[in-house]
């Protein structure tokens, strides 16, 4: 069967214009990005190891001794009896087209912990000036951690997030270690 193409009907005789028309359709969807990016402090790196993005703080010991790879660290205030915290800046920006809203919301939650007890995230919404402005990062999916508030499409957010240090004394608390922890960006 032979199939032949489908012409509309826009020939005219004794004419010197003609003004066929072409009707163009599309369904619009709405689009949605959160993107992790490098602050002033450790390098946030892309997809590898099992998360989309990487930061690693290098070596780091809970009497703050270590300066780490990057970042800024806060030694204990009584070193072997209070947390030592490494911490970087770091930003998240959020894109979003085609929603109801011009405004979303941020949050997270740690959905991966460390194995090592004596190590936790830590984290703040402005530059910390002492350890006690690093708070826990929650580890509950139903009950995250806020991010932002009226973030705005485009618009970059700077956060900061570390590692609190426990001075526990019990075998298998060195080596490597690491954390996941799932972004949430919610455009209603």
């Amino acid at each position: 069967m032979l199939t032949l193409p489908v012409f509309a009907a826009t020939q005219a005789v004794n004419a010197a214009a003609i003004s066929p028309t072409l009707k163009t359709s599309v369904s619009v969807q709405e689009a949605i990005q959160l993107t992790l990016g490098t602050g002033s402090g450790c390098a946030v790196t892309g997809a590898g190891g099992g998360a989309d993005y990487n930061v690693s703080f290098g070596n780091i010991d809970a009497m703050g001794i270590n300066n780490g790879s990057c970042g800024n660290k806060f030694a204990p205030t009584t070193p072997g009896s209070t947390n030592a915290a490494y911490y970087t800046d770091y930003t998240l920006t959020p894109i979003y087209t085609s929603q109801a809203t011009s405004t979303g919301t941020i949050t997270a939650y740690v959905s991966a912990n460390f194995t090592k007890a004596n190590l936790s995230i830590v984290q703040a919404a402005s530059a910390p000036g002492a350890i006690s402005d690093l708070a826990a990062m929650s580890t509950n999916v139903a009950a995250q951690t806020s991010v932002a508030t009226n973030a705005a499409s485009g618009t970059p957010i700077t956060r900061y997030v570390g590692v609190s240090l426990a001075p526990t004394n019990n075998s298998g608390l060195t080596g490597n270690d690491a954390a996941t922890i799932t972004y949430t960006l919610t455009v209603p």
